[in-house]
């Protein structure tokens, strides 16, 4: 199965910047990431069992790609998240703020909560593209959920002392 490169960016596209944007916190990096991850795709003589084989093939690219670009020297002079928030648009204030807090959590928990609650895998999905064990992605996934609720249990409560 192969289906073409402009079916596969019309589908993925957004998945595939979310993942590589939670990784590398860079716009303009993530954007290359996807169309990187495309002409992998277009060049690679690989054949796909079906659409979901296909689907995590393309996120464990655009993973890898995300974490070797964090490797680069240039990546010391990127944006910070506070102004890349500035220009992002949100539905509510409170889906501002989880996105927000999830880009500051580490990204071995970042990621997996992404494809957890962003791109609805398993845990067994998970594991398969980031090449660990399901135990590791359900580690990441307790740890992750723990930092998370800490942080946002820690300003609704400073919310709450702060009303008269």
């Amino acid at each position: 199965m192969r289906p073409s490169v402009q079916t596969l960016a019309e589908q993925y596209q957004n998945n595939l910047y979310a993942a590589a944007f939670h990784i590398c916190r860079d716009a303009e990096e993530a954007e290359d990431i996807v169309w990187d991850t495309f002409f992998q795709y277009h060049t690679s003589k690989k054949e796909f069992e079906d659409e979901q084989h296909i689907r995590a093939w393309l996120l464990r690219v655009a993973i890898n790609k995300a974490k070797n670009a964090n490797k680069k020297f240039w990546r010391i002079h990127r944006v910070p998240l506070e102004e890349y928030m500035e220009i992002l648009v949100f539905e509510t204030p409170q889906s501002e703020r989880l996105f927000e807090t999830v880009m500051r959590l580490p990204e071995p928990y970042r990621i997996v909560i992404h494809l957890f609650y962003f791109e609805d895998y398993a845990v067994r999905d998970i594991a398969r593209i980031l090449r660990i064990s399901e135990s590791n992605v359900k580690t990441r996934l307790s740890r992750g959920r723990k930092r998370l609720k800490e942080v946002l249990k820690e300003e609704w409560e400073d919310d709450e002392s702060g009303e008269i």
